[in-house]
């Protein structure tokens, strides 16, 4: 974890080492495969790092969903699942913890995060509403798309710059929040889609300061504010490091605070919660918490599990608590900013500052010579795997997929490559492997071609379409 600079007697010493706050109980064997292994295995997954099989990857930071190490103390929690159909004890465990650290007063339990998106979208979405967000997300967007409403990014302007050094590119733009309002009236806004550390800006934090004013401009119009708080811990954590008056608060202070300004929040516990599996959707109004409870029958399960099974909540619930504890949260970002320190060094295009959960390489950048209909994301992510075995994923135009009105490419600001890293699983030892990886095909960017898109599902292309290496 990158620490200030030490100075002893006038003299400027080296920063200390640091170390994880956690010792490795059990191990799980890693392999690294040849050269012509890995050509075989990205051809097959038609470049496609999606596509690949685990066994056949050295290092995955494809993505920090469901990818953690659970502790001793969840592990041990499993033992305890109650697997009664109806009114499990995991469930009132869960749902008091929610409450405990997210402040909301009613939990919709769902299979992931995805679930609780199509739940909260379908109950308050009508056919032609407008959906304003600070940026994005494929399946946030798709799933307020399919419930009739169209998003509209409201982010403010510095997140689409990767190299602007704002401390809260995650923001909302007040002014053109209140535009849309007043251009479209307040009762055609079906709700502000607010997310945590956005994912697709680079993981950039929301400031106190801004969701405090949106909740004195939502109150104003009488329009509701959603969280996304998947990743809001490390949102929190980025408060009590960067805004003025929460240096000396704990992360679980500020995740309580920022969550109050909100009317409700959906959540991937597969991210902050430190499981493999789970989500929840969680609201404030009994009214729509009515709604959801029975939409969840339908599309999840009993309202007491919705998906998961009772050791999974149980495991959830310990993993929120542990997830808010600072010595955790500091180990966890460090690392990415670890990371995120070597490649900076080297001069590597990366989206500044470093945000939570992973580093993102600026693929416009770092293949200058690529334009974006060559998708250089994508075939970022691919060379990474065929140099080193290293999974990455891409987070620019074919992630953006197409405008369903016009059809064509969605060409974003930003394009970015994904190097994510899971919770309490890999090492520096494996950090300072992925950045000379990522070194070494910098050295080698000028002989990249680029890729042509072969096969392109209707849905979320990303995670299954596949491409062929250009001449």
């Amino acid at each position: 974890m990158p620490q200030k600079q030490l100075k002893t007697m006038g003299q400027q010493q080296k920063r200390r080492s640091w170390a994880e706050p956690w010792k490795i109980k059990m191990v799980e064997p890693i392999k690294m495969t040849t050269p012509e292994e890995r050509k075989k295995a990205i051809a097959d997954a038609g470049y496609n790092t999606f596509l690949l099989k685990s066994a056949d990857v050295y290092i995955d930071l494809l993505t920090d969903s469901g990818t953690s190490a659970m502790s001793d103390r969840q592990w041990a929690g499993m033992m305890l699942g109650d697997e009664a159909y109806a009114g499990s004890v995991n469930f009132y465990r869960l749902e008091k913890t929610v409450q405990e650290h997210y402040t909301y007063k009613h939990l919709v339990p769902t299979h992931q995060g995805r679930g609780a998106e199509h739940l909260i979208s379908q109950a308050a979405i009508k056919e032609g509403q407008i959906v304003p967000g600070n940026m994005y997300f494929t399946t946030t967007r798709l799933h307020q798309e399919m419930a009739g409403g169209k998003f509209v990014d409201v982010i403010i302007d510095e997140a689409h710059d990767p190299q602007n050094t704002h401390p809260f590119k995650g923001n909302i733009d007040l002014q053109k929040l209140e535009d849309l309002i007043k251009t479209n009236g307040a009762e055609k806004i079906a709700y502000v889609s607010l997310a945590g550390t956005v994912n697709m800006a680079g993981g950039q934090p929301v400031s106190m300061e801004n969701v405090k004013a949106l909740r004195q401009l939502c109150d104003k119009y009488g329009v509701k504010l959603y969280l996304d708080a998947t990743r809001m811990v490390e949102n929190s954590y980025f408060i009590q490091q960067r805004e003025k008056g929460y240096a000396d608060k704990p992360v679980a202070a500020i995740l309580k605070e920022f969550c109050s300004y909100t009317d409700g929040a959906w959540m991937s516990g597969k991210k902050d919660h430190l499981v493999n599996i789970g989500g929840w959707v969680a609201v404030n109004d009994e009214d729509l918490f009515d709604q959801l409870r029975n939409m969840v029958v339908i599309y999840e399960g009993l309202h007491t599990y919705g998906g998961m099974a009772g050791r999974d909540m149980e495991a959830m619930a310990i993993g929120i608590e542990e997830s808010v504890q600072d010595d955790y949260i500091r180990a966890r970002i460090g690392q990415v900013q670890y990371l995120g320190e070597l490649l900076t060094n080297w001069n590597i295009p990366i989206v500044q500052p470093v945000g939570g959960h992973a580093i993102f390489v600026d693929a416009k950048r770092f293949y200058a010579h690529l334009p974006q209909d060559k998708f250089p994301s994508q075939t970022l992510a691919a060379e990474l795997y065929l140099d080193s075995g290293i999974r990455a994923m891409e987070r620019g135009v074919v992630s953006a997929g197409r405008d369903p009105e016009t059809g064509n490419h969605r060409y974003p600001k930003l394009e970015l490559t994904r190097l994510t890293i899971p919770r309490r699983v890999y090492t520096e030892a494996h950090m300072d492997v992925v950045a000379e990886a990522v070194k070494s095909i910098y050295d080698n960017r000028k002989k990249a071609k680029g890729l042509k898109m072969v096969y392109e599902p209707k849905y979320l292309r990303f995670f299954q379409a596949r491409f062929e290496p250009l001449a």
